[in-house]
């Protein structure tokens, strides 16, 4: 059973890979409309000095937007459950962030702060930020009626009882808030990348993807987009290998899920 989590996938894997080769020889599909997927692996190996550089900055505004939701959601989350008149007031607010398109307000936050990686952090919080509240604050709680009756009759403090049980309570729920949020910092730093739209030092793979299509080099363009892929697998991988470093030995979620 333990094998069938990365075989299974590999095998779709290796059959995708080798439907889209047979399906660019057999239609002889040329490079600039579709490429190979051997022809995409040599461009990445080829241009690995320009698309690693923006893979790296790719990465940057995607870490630092990441650690900010996490850091702000959690702490309004916190917020929330200690008053129910401040979530009443400002998770509407929270709500609004997550269906406002970013593609909408990112050319005002760009224009509105003059450094670009700030701007570009700001833009990717923004997408990565609503699911930390709504699962930090769904799990806070969700706690056990017993429990919580069971801390109240012996007089725990409204610390103690967020330390002792709403967060232990909340873990699971926080893990899953990282686990979608780190996917959205990604995909928020690629879109406000490709609303700035600007190159120089701090060019990410966004652009090089734009440049790409605007210079018909569709292997580029594809390899790039090929390393956001890799890269959004990995941070969920990531994120999932700390959910069960952190809840693996004592929480049921895990545990079951091990059995």
């Amino acid at each position: 059973m333990k094998h069938q989590k990365w075989l299974l996938p590999l095998i779709v894997a290796v059959f995708a890979i080798a439907l889209w080769k047979g399906l660019v020889i057999a239609l002889d599909i040329k490079p600039f409309l579709l490429p190979g997927p051997d022809l995409v692996v040599q461009t990445l190996i080829k241009d690995w000095g320009l698309l690693g550089s923006a893979l790296f900055n790719t990465l940057r505004i995607t870490f630092f937007a990441f650690l900010a939701a996490v850091i702000l959601g959690s702490l309004i989350a916190f917020a929330f459950v200690q008053s129910k008149w401040i979530e009443t007031a400002f998770f509407p607010y929270a709500v609004l962030l997550q269906v406002t398109p970013i593609v909408a307000i990112a050319p005002l936050i760009i224009i509105w702060v003059k450094n670009p990686t700030v701007s570009l952090v700001i833009c990717a919080t923004i997408v990565a930020l609503f699911p930390m509240i709504s699962n930090t604050t769904l799990g806070l709680r969700s706690v056990n009626p017993g429990l919580a009756s069971y801390f109240k009759m012996n007089r725990a403090t409204r610390w103690q009882t967020l330390v002792r049980l709403r967060i232990p309570s909340a873990a699971p729920y926080f893990f899953g808030g990282l686990r979608i949020s780190s996917g959205l910092a990604l995909i928020g730093a690629v879109v406000a990348e490709f609303v700035a739209g600007t190159g120089g030092t701090g060019v990410g793979l966004a652009y090089q993807i734009l440049q790409s299509g605007y210079q018909l080099n569709i292997p580029r363009m594809f390899a790039a987009l090929l390393l956001i892929t890799v890269a959004g697998v990995l941070l969920f991988v990531l994120m999932n290998w700390l959910s069960k470093l952190a809840l693996g030995h004592w929480h049921e979620s895990e545990v079951k899920h091990e059995e």
